[in-house]
């Protein structure tokens, strides 16, 4: 494999890979919370923090991954991290609290850096010529693993339980790691670096940038809505008077697919009307989404919470622009401090609205949901302006 040349049928599959198995395991639980709730006697503020729990995960190591994969090397983390990834998997199938979910689920949080943040510096090296190219299908791939573990916990839960659910869900992870193994092409373009104390001296840099800081607040808000959103609105739906089972909640996940063609054409908006306005735009959207999911008729509910998905995906997409567009040293470093605050604010979203739920329902939520969008939009106002 050369720079020059093109990616064969196999590189690309394999990118595409990579992206579906880093991400199925990160949402899985949302389509069995009602499930889990009863089953292991949990609160709604216990489920939240099941989800959250991966997602503080990523959180907390999402800014040093780069740095020791600048030592390391890129194959061998993608695929340790996904040869990891299969055991906190496998062990929640056979957990008897929602406590050791918890544990088992950060611990998936811990491994899914190794697999994002290296894969994206890996393709940046490796196919700097079909970067569009590849980093779609890197997308793309993601947006499918997010529906897919979804998808496939609700509807395993109802087919064989969901313990045996994720004793499936770790097999695909290990036969995932094996292909990737095999497939993945050693690296060419990498090359070695062990000035740790520069990059730790830039990392510091960047977390006083006016412009990382403003990426950052709007990540976490975005992040913080999409978790809480479509976290709670499972139990909501599992209620009275739409007694949804798993597998029709994860039928509803299908909406996430609407990433994959929002994403492409986020770009073309943020060329015609510019970044901010973009994100002004696409807030402003998810804004009325979540209001729509007030409202009794299913058919309304499941309408705004594509609305809300499809401004939370534009969202992020002008985000990461306005970061590769402000930052021209470190920039690997500065989407680190991204990814951690954008996965902090999910974990946050997940333990703050299920004291929010436990109060007022799913009405609550959607109030705190909006104050944190409106929170959203003074960022890109004020501070992202020039």
């Amino acid at each position: 494999m050369t720079a020059l040349k093109s990616p064969s049928l196999i590189e690309q599959l394999t990118i595409t890979l990579i992206g579906v198995f880093a991400f199925l395991q990160v949402y899985s639980i949302q389509a069995i919370l009602p499930i889990l709730i009863h089953d292991l006697n949990a609160s709604e503020v216990q489920a939240g923090m099941m989800v959250g729990a991966t997602v503080m995960g990523i959180a907390l190591l999402s800014p040093f991954v780069g740095i020791l994969s600048d030592r390391l090397g890129r194959k061998i983390f993608v695929v340790g991290a996904l040869f990891l990834l299969s055991i906190p998997t496998a062990l929640i199938s056979i957990s008897q609290s929602v406590h050791i979910i918890s544990f088992w689920r950060f611990l998936q949080g811990i491994f899914v850096p190794g697999i994002t943040v290296v894969l994206i510096a890996y393709i940046g090296e490796e196919y700097r010529h079909h970067l569009a190219k590849m980093m779609s299908l890197y997308v793309m791939g993601t947006v499918l693993g997010g529906f897919g573990g979804r998808f496939l916990v609700g509807h395993l839960n109802e087919l064989i339980g969901w313990r045996y659910a994720y004793a499936v869900m770790a097999i695909f992870t290990l036969i995932g790691a094996i292909i990737v193994l095999k497939t993945l092409p050693k690296s060419q373009h990498f090359s070695q670096s062990g000035n740790w104390s520069s990059a730790l001296t830039l990392l510091i840099s960047h977390a006083k940038n006016r412009y990382v800081i403003s990426a950052c607040l709007l990540g976490a808000c975005v992040l913080f809505s999409l978790v809480a959103c479509f976290t709670f609105i499972n139990l909501h739906l599992a209620q009275s008077p739409y007694l949804l089972s798993t597998s029709a909640l994860a039928n509803i996940f299908s909406i996430y697919l609407i990433g994959m063609v929002i994403t492409p054409l986020s770009a073309k908006a943020i060329g015609r009307f510019g970044m901010v306005k973009t994100i002004i735009g696409a807030v402003s959207i998810s804004v009325v989404g979540v209001l729509l999911t007030l409202s009794a008729p299913l058919w309304i509910i499941i309408f705004g919470l594509t609305l809300m998905s499809s401004g939370v995906f534009v969202t992020q997409s002008a985000t990461i622009s306005y970061i590769a567009s402000h930052i021209t040293k470190g920039r690997s470093l500065a989407s680190g401090l991204y990814y951690m605050s954008y996965y902090g604010g999910g974990s946050i979203g997940a333990w703050l609205c299920g004291l929010v739920y436990m109060q007022g329902q799913w009405t609550y939520t959607v109030y705190t949901i909006i104050g944190v969008q409106l929170l959203a939009l003074t960022v890109a106002l004020m501070f992202m302006r020039q």
